[in-house]
């Protein structure tokens, strides 16, 4: 039987990403069931126009349709067999959203799923957490993008509490992070540390990805380094300019801007919870996405054989 191919493609507020993945026929480890063929991202910044304008604008729908089209055309190369595309803050909030995501079907032949915040939060802990041994304790997975953070409360594996509130890098950088929202995640991290007196953060992410690549004390074998350590590198890089930070630390005109109120979130959030330790797995929306399609694969394979089973005792 060939090995199924699946697709993800996550349009956020900072970077629009595909990803590929197939089955893997030699491995019995769950972790590995699916190997990466590709990753592509493009920085379209959507974010910028929607949280200071309110919409898209012509400029760059015309580039996220472009996009679309050469995607699917890389989706037909690897022979991709189930896909789904997903927008998240910034196309929830842009005014010509739908209209946008009509063009794109009609001129790719892709359909785009608007999710909303809780959605985004439960795509992003699609299993992962469990097949990375990290299902015994408290753990708090905090996924910062460009339009909004997604929290997920697990406990000894068993996902306890879920939310998404309106605060992202872009949208900090264009000023449009509501004192309420901030209000609202304090209340609720403030109770989950009121009960839970050890919390460790899973962070995900481009830019905890890279302010973890930065770190100069982490525990390569756990992936995970100190909040101080974290700290640190805040305080290092805030004072540089953008230009500075991309001389120095390697970082792409894209990253070098967002990097700073993305560890700002992350410092809030650790601070809040008294949490002294970030787990920084490689995972994100697009491998939740994809982790989603292959187990409700595996799930309907699974009923069928039993259907099979049955009729064969009959």
């Amino acid at each position: 039987m060939k090995e199924k191919t699946y697709a993800a493609i996550d349009i956020g507020s900072n970077a629009v990403r595909l990803l590929i993945k197939r089955e893997d026929p030699d491995t019995d480890r769950p972790e590995l069931l699916l190997k990466k063929l590709l990753l592509l991202r493009v920085p379209l910044r959507l974010g910028f126009d929607v949280f200071s304008k309110g919409e898209i604008s012509d400029k760059k729908a015309e580039n996220l349709v472009r996009l679309m089209k050469a995607y699917k055309q890389l989706m037909k190369i690897y022979e991709v067999d189930r896909l789904r595309a997903c927008a998240t803050s910034a196309m929830r909030d842009a005014a010509n959203g739908p209209e946008i995501l009509k063009k794109i079907k009609k001129e790719s032949d892709i359909d785009i799923d608007i999710i909303n915040g809780e959605e985004e939060a439960r795509i992003v802990y699609n299993n992962h957490l469990e097949r990375g041994g990290l299902d015994s304790g408290a753990f708090l997975y905090v996924d910062v993008g460009g339009g909004s953070t997604e929290l997920n409360f697990m406990v000894n594996g068993r996902l306890v509490a879920s939310r998404s509130y309106n605060i992202g890098t872009v949208r900090i950088l264009t000023g449009k992070t509501r004192r309420t929202e901030w209000d609202g995640m304090n209340d609720f991290l403030s109770s989950l540390a009121s009960n839970y007196p050890q919390i460790t953060i899973i962070g995900s992410g481009g830019n905890i990805n890279k302010l973890y690549k930065l770190a100069e004390q982490k525990d390569t074998e756990r992936q995970s380094f100190a909040v101080a350590e974290l700290s640190r590198l805040y305080h290092t890089l805030k004072p540089l300019s953008i230009e500075q930070r991309i001389d120095r630390y390697g970082m792409r005109n894209d990253r070098a801007d967002v990097i700073i109120p993305a560890a700002e979130i992350f410092l809030t959030v650790a601070s809040t919870v008294d949490a002294d330790t970030i787990v920084v797995p490689t995972i994100g929306v697009a491998d939740g996405i994809i982790d989603g399609l292959f187990l409700a694969d595996r799930e309907a394979e699974a009923r069928r054989d039993e259907e099979c089973r049955k009729e064969r005792e009959k």
